[in-house]
């Protein structure tokens, strides 16, 4: 069925489809269309259900007033939970969101900004992967507004929001420690990136400063793409290895669910045998039985920021002093549960 157009809108109102468009842009007052054939113009818009083609409306104006969200797996709490709140704040700016996963695949990053490219999204929200920065360079070179989320590169000069993934992990590992704990374990992922290098780091501070000694044994580096019954077997077969393990850190959610999997398999009591926090909170973590200790990343302040730094961007005026770059880092909040109380 074809779509109405704004020829069809004209024809119904008796004006020029120029008027229509002048109108429907927002452009009635600047064009000195008077406020009753304004008024008649959108509601035939309505009445036919008119809906903008925005891809000729990009070619038109410059703007097409969407966005790119590009994380890394819409499918996990934090992000999807991240997605909702930038869908929401967008939404006030009369902005919609076109969005992606990148499964941390560098080569599917690239093919998600193509198709957003080809869309004249007009601006970007990106959780990198590791070998993007060229990418990212590129829009920057190409003027083209983005906010990386949850990572960045440090050699990459760019608007990010981001967690101080440091402190979140330290005071894991600090709460654990004067719990009683001793025999600490970190799993994590296997990357590089700044999140995971930073929680790494808390972990080993915080150990550090309680006198705890840190052997590279009580390190699990696991692949980001195992699939389920993966992460259990590797998860078995590390903690099972660890001599007098009392507490274990896993340093995402995912792997905290797969952690709790693989622990209950092996008929531990988690909070009576062994300790245990994650990072990340998620609604699993308050409904199991003991309940799980996490840091917990302030989603909804996240969203706003991102929303807020790039509808700056898209507002900048052309040809103005450019827009300072702001690097937001937010604090975590540990949440303790009976996890890891003695």
């Amino acid at each position: 069925m074809k779509g109405i157009s704004i020829k069809d809108i004209a024809k119904q109102a008796g004006v020029s489809p120029t008027t229509v468009s002048f109108v429907l842009n927002g452009k009635a007052k600047e064009k000195r269309i008077s406020e009753q054939v304004s008024k008649k113009i959108q509601k035939i818009a309505t009445r036919l259900k008119y809906k903008p083609n925005q891809l000729a409306r990009g070619l038109r104006t410059g703007k097409t007033k969407t966005i790119g969200l590009i994380v890394e797996d819409i499918a996990n709490n934090f992000f999807a939970t991240l997605a909702k709140v930038v869908e929401d704040e967008a939404d006030k700016h009369g902005y919609k969101v076109l969005y992606g996963s990148t499964e941390d695949n560098t080569e599917k990053a690239k093919g998600l900004l193509e198709v957003l490219k080809y869309r004249q999204v007009d601006g970007y929200i990106i959780t990198p992967t590791k070998n993007l920065d060229k990418e990212i360079e590129l829009l920057q070179s190409a003027a083209k507004p983005l906010v990386l989320v949850d990572r960045y590169f440090p050699h990459v000069s760019s608007h990010y929001v981001v967690l101080n993934n440091y402190q979140g992990a330290y005071e894991a590992t600090a709460h654990l420690a004067k719990q009683g704990y001793r025999k600490i374990a970190i799993v994590t992922i296997a990357s590089d990136q700044t999140q995971m290098k930073e929680r790494l780091d808390g972990f080993t501070a915080a150990l550090k400063d309680h006198k705890i000694p840190f052997n590279k044994s009580l390190v699990k580096r696991l692949p980001f793409d195992l699939d389920r019954e993966s992460f259990n077997n590797e998860m078995k077969k590390f903690l099972t290895s660890v001599k007098d393990l009392d507490a274990v850190f896993f340093a995402t959610n995912y792997l905290g669910i797969a952690g709790i999997e693989a622990i209950r398999s092996l008929g531990w009591e988690i909070g009576k045998q062994i300790g245990l926090v994650g990072f990340d909170d998620h609604d699993l973590f308050r409904l199991h039985s003991p309940s799980i200790t996490c840091v917990s990343q302030p989603i909804a302040a996240i969203g706003k920021s991102l929303v807020d730094i790039l509808m700056k961007e898209l507002n900048h005026a052309a040809g103005s002093p450019a827009y300072p770059q702001q690097q937001v880092v937010l604090e975590p909040e540990l949440i303790i549960r009976d996890s890891s109380r003695r």
